[in-house]
């Protein structure tokens, strides 16, 4: 089990180092080959102002700080998916709260080889942690040599071990997700107050204000904005999603175990 999870830990870090590099090097492919195509600007020159109507040419007028939030959007999207996988392959095969409550009630009627099978057919986390107590209860339950509060401690010891092994899996992966909160809207500032140093500059020029450095630099000012906003508000929404169901997991680890311990006093008292 230790084994096993070191192996999963180490392949999600691999994971991270190497996917983070990537998906900046697909954006800046796609800010300089998707959205800074010549075909989407006046005269088949990126110099030239967008074609009218082509929202791919304003969006690469955004700047330089475009192809860095492009980066950050796709790093959610793509860590998302991961984290979306992590946490099914976790739940098991069926329903988490059907398997917590199918267990509860076996563990009440004493059938713990059925409730041990039951975890071996669910998988995931949360039967992993289970079948851990499940199968020191019914270690313990036959041995009278261990004064039975000791036979209580030695159970909740297992189910917490377990459940540290398995719950930083759940977890990993999502400060990524959460840093990008406070970054994409960091840079979506940063990019707008780049834009409105240019837009002012354009209006300081002797003479006539120059519009074209002006609209340029209002642009870029709001398509940062919106990227940065926009971003970040997505690593919210699958942050709290996957933060929620990572509780639910662990509600229903808590709430199987309490039924173990209970039941294995009432047992070892009887």
């Amino acid at each position: 089990m230790k084994k096993s999870n070191s192996l999963a830990d180490s392949l999600k870090s691999v994971f991270a180092l190497i996917v983070i590099p990537v998906l900046f090097a697909i954006s800046i492919c796609i800010y300089l080959f998707v959205l800074g195509n010549p075909a989407n600007f006046q005269g088949g020159d990126p110099a030239n102002d967008p074609l009218p109507g082509n929202y791919l040419g304003v969006v690469y007028r955004g700047g330089v700080l475009v192809p860095v939030l492009i980066a950050n959007l796709l790093i959610v999207i793509t860590f998302a998916i991961e984290r979306a996988i992590t946490i099914s392959v976790a739940k098991g095969k069926g329903s988490v709260n059907t398997f917590v409550n199918k267990i509860r009630t076996l563990v009440a009627s004493n059938n713990i080889s059925q409730a041990i099978a039951e975890c071996d057919r669910q998988k995931g986390s949360v039967a992993n942690v289970v079948k851990a107590g499940l199968s020191k209860y019914s270690e313990l339950v036959k041995d009278n040599t261990i004064d039975p509060e000791k036979k209580v401690s030695i159970i909740q010891k297992d189910i917490e071990e377990t459940t540290q092994l398995e719950m930083p899996m759940l977890e990993k992966n999502l400060i990524i997700i959460a840093t990008i909160v406070s970054v994409a809207t960091l840079l979506g500032l940063l990019g707008t107050v780049l834009g409105m140093i240019k837009a002012f500059a354009a209006l300081a020029t002797a003479g006539a204000p120059d519009s074209v450095g002006l609209a340029n630099g209002i642009s870029e000012a709001l398509i940062n904005t919106a990227l940065g906003i926009g971003t970040s508000a997505l690593a919210i929404i699958f942050y709290n999603y996957f933060t929620s169901a990572i509780d639910e997991l662990t509600y229903g680890i808590d709430e199987t175990s309490y039924s173990i311990i209970q039941n294995f006093t009432a047992q070892t008292k009887g």
